[in-house]
């Protein structure tokens, strides 16, 4: 007799990256069939991300892009989704976090009535403007998610400060942990050539890992961390910086021109999943505008410096492993600098280990989504580790205003 299906779905790397330990989990369990399918947004990323895992997608939606709107990427999304649950109706969908393929597929399955799980659920900063339009997406699918698995307690609070029901809230920790203890213990040969080339001659020298990918990131922000990133290289010749850029053709060329000539600096397309994880392993300090990357340096006891003026992601705040400069050029060198010149500073950053999980969330989600199903019973919650807030406090620093939001593909 077939297992139902469970169709985790996934449209940009974070998300393959993230649901990739909780089909590993389902699979490993052998009470339900996860079929993991790639929407369609990003599906070479997809597609890369998996196969560190050992995984393909099961299924793989083909969504054609011509404005790059999300209107239209939504649209097709949606479309996409639904013809595949009329042609294999799963038991139950599992969403990820907060992009346009998470409020897609959660709106094509709750219109087929299919139980929506939301992974990564309770993320709030506060604002719609930013991150933009991310915050929206998470709330949206919030008011119809039927099972909530919080990373965090403080996520689950949020969640409850809603009116969600205590009994459809679990506070599973974050999959990102598992995922990236997993893949960075391989320790494999980098695939991309420019950062094997510059880890190889980098003589000691400390790693500066740098991102910024986020749209409230580009344009004139973006201009301000670039020039920080050189003051840096110019003032401490005893680091390197690997600048991962994003794809879009418009921030790749001012990267590269804020960087040009910039001795020490590796500026390359997208890193493979393997590569970054790699590389934040050995990094001494990172500088970031990715959630993502918030939540799985503190298990390398690497702190990050968050060019963003918010996040929803305020444990590491507290934990003390991460701290707030937005895009202010004189705040990233002086918070860096802070780091770089002070060995134990650095490293009592991060002593008190990841806020975000303990490497077992994936077992837990998978358990928790069999219980919805009347398979098994529920999981205990993740423990909750000492002096993490289950309370907002105030985190964010004054929106710039500079910051500014500009469209392009997501």
């Amino acid at each position: 007799m077939a297992l139902p299906e469970i169709h985790l779905i996934g449209g940009t790397r974070p998300e393959a990256v993230k649901l990739a330990p909780v089909a590993a989990a389902l699979r490993q369990a052998g009470l339900l069939d996860a079929v993991l399918v790639g929407s369609g947004q990003h599906p070479a990323m997809v597609g890369q991300a998996l196969a560190a895992f050992g995984m393909t997608a099961d299924v793989t939606l083909s969504v054609p892009r011509t404005t790059g709107s999300q209107a239209e990427l939504l649209t097709a999304l949606v479309q996409q989704l639904d013809a595949l649950f009329a042609q294999r109706p799963p038991a139950a969908v599992v969403v990820q976090g907060d992009t346009t393929t998470s409020l897609a597929g959660a709106l094509a399955a709750f219109w087929r009535r299919i139980p929506v799980v939301h992974l990564e659920a309770g993320l709030r900063s506060g604002d719609l403007d930013s991150p933009f339009p991310e915050e929206a997406n998470r709330r949206l699918v919030a008011q119809i998610a039927a099972l909530h698995l919080a990373p965090t307690p403080l996520a689950a609070t949020n969640l409850h400060d809603e009116g969600t029901p205590a009994a459809d809230v679990l506070v599973t920790g974050n999959t990102v942990v598992d995922a990236t203890l997993t893949v960075a213990g391989h320790r494999r040969p980098f695939e991309n050539p420019d950062v094997a080339a510059a880890r190889a001659d980098a003589d000691g020298r400390r790693l500066v890992l740098v991102t910024a990918h986020r749209r409230e990131s580009w344009g004139a922000p973006l201009e301000r961390i670039l020039a920080a990133v050189r003051t840096l290289v110019a003032r401490y010749p005893d680091i390197d910086v690997v600048f991962p850029s994003h794809p879009n053709p418009a921030v790749r060329a001012q990267v590269d021109a804020g960087l040009a000539g910039t001795g020490r600096v590796t500026v390359t397309d997208p890193l493979s999943y393997p590569d970054l994880a790699r590389l934040l392993s050995e990094a001494y300090l990172v500088l970031t505008d990715s959630g993502g990357i918030q939540e799985e340096a503190p298990s390398f006891g690497v702190p990050a410096l968050v060019l963003r003026d918010v996040t929803e992601r305020v444990e590491s705040l507290h934990a003390g492993c991460a701290r707030l400069v937005g895009a202010d050029e004189d705040l990233i060198v002086k918070e860096a600098a802070a780091l770089l010149d002070d060995r134990g500073r650095r490293d009592a950053m991060t002593a008190g280990g990841n806020p975000y999980g303990d490497g077992l969330a994936g077992h837990r989600t998978a358990q928790a989504v069999a219980a919805l199903l009347g398979l098994t019973t529920r999981p205990a919650p993740m423990p909750q580790r000492a002096g993490i807030p289950t309370q907002r406090r105030g985190v964010s620093r004054p929106v710039s205003a500079h910051t500014t939001n500009e469209g392009a593909f997501a």
